[in-house]
């Protein structure tokens, strides 16, 4: 099979079935998003991963690990009760790499555009919060991965959108992305790929804001909305107002996975990685995704910079 090929089917071969996922979500009890989460996992130290830690790094805050964290969407980040602590699936996942490392966690929320220039300047050792590894991001950060890229398509439950499984199944949508994101990468592909079939343009929308983006859902102004499948089967299984049309492994046509990011050559990607799989090894990384709903996106190991993303 051509690579163009790949691209423009890969999507059939990964189309993947969530219904198991969503009645999961469906029966989920209440999330905790009290600043104190007494129910997060912790772990030990590891020595091999300490150890891993180069003589000459300086961490932001010594003794701490300073994590970039974007509250935004559960179960990946979102605000306490307080508004300022992030809870959720990513904050725990830093919570076992600071453990993993003897260090203290402090997480910093800001806004997703913000962490790569954050990493790089040195204003954080780390970013935790979806982040795919690419082939372009591979020249400025190192890093460590520890899940799986799901993405999925949603549409209102009163959509006669069916399903969206390849290129042709977007021509003549409305489609909700979010910029400077893969799947922003793979829609406009799957876009140029009708274009050069003559079929109707799809129309690309992008919202900052979560209420916005619902809002052009349900009213109308959208058809359909692409990304992570794991924030949205969250928001479907409570809220109830849309459904899930289409999904798949979210490469072109490799299977991505999300990572932590530190700044590349800094020496600390090696430590994180070995403190990750020592809780892949002793369950507790199992636990954390467990308690978000986000088992069918665990890795069976952690691995320092592997195959990314093709470039644009």
């Amino acid at each position: 099979m051509s690579y163009k090929s790949k691209i423009l089917g890969f999507a059939v071969g990964g189309l993947l079935s969530l219904s198991g996922l969503l009645s999961t979500l469906a029966q989920a009890q209440e999330v905790d998003l009290s600043p104190e989460q007494k129910g997060r996992v912790r772990a030990e130290k590891v020595e091999a991963a300490i150890k891993l830690i180069p003589a000459g790094y300086k961490f932001v805050t010594p003794g701490k690990l300073t994590v970039a964290s974007v509250p935004g969407r559960l179960p990946f980040a979102a605000y306490a009760t307080d508004n300022r602590t992030p809870v959720g699936s990513e904050p725990d996942i830093a919570q076992l790499v600071a453990d993993g490392l003897g260090l203290q966690l402090e997480l910093i929320p800001i806004a997703w555009a913000d962490w790569p220039l954050g990493v790089v300047s040195g204003r954080f050792d780390a970013a935790i919060h979806n982040i795919t590894v690419t082939e372009e991001r591979k020249e400025k950060f190192d890093f460590s991965t520890y899940r799986n890229d799901l993405l999925g398509f949603y549409v209102p439950l009163n959509s006669k959108v069916a399903s969206i499984g390849k290129p042709e199944d977007v021509a003549g949508l409305k489609v909700i992305v979010s910029s400077g994101t893969n799947q922003e990468q793979i829609l406009l592909r799957w876009i140029e790929a009708n274009k050069a079939k003559g079929l109707p343009a799809s129309e690309v929308q992008y919202y900052d804001d979560e209420a916005v983006l619902a809002v052009a859902l349900q009213s109308g102004r959208a058809d359909a909305y692409l990304g992570p499948n794991a924030t949205s089967a969250f928001k479907a299984a409570s809220e109830k107002t849309t459904k899930f049309v289409g999904g798949f492994s979210g490469g072109w046509p490799e299977t991505a996975e999300i990572a932590v990011a530190t700044k590349k050559g800094s020496g600390i990607a090696d430590a994180v990685t070995v403190a990750l799989n020592e809780q892949i090894k002793n369950g507790s990384y199992a636990k954390v995704l467990s308690r978000w709903n986000l088992s069918a996106e665990a890795v069976k190991e952690a691995r320092t910079n592997p195959p990314g993303l093709p470039r644009k």
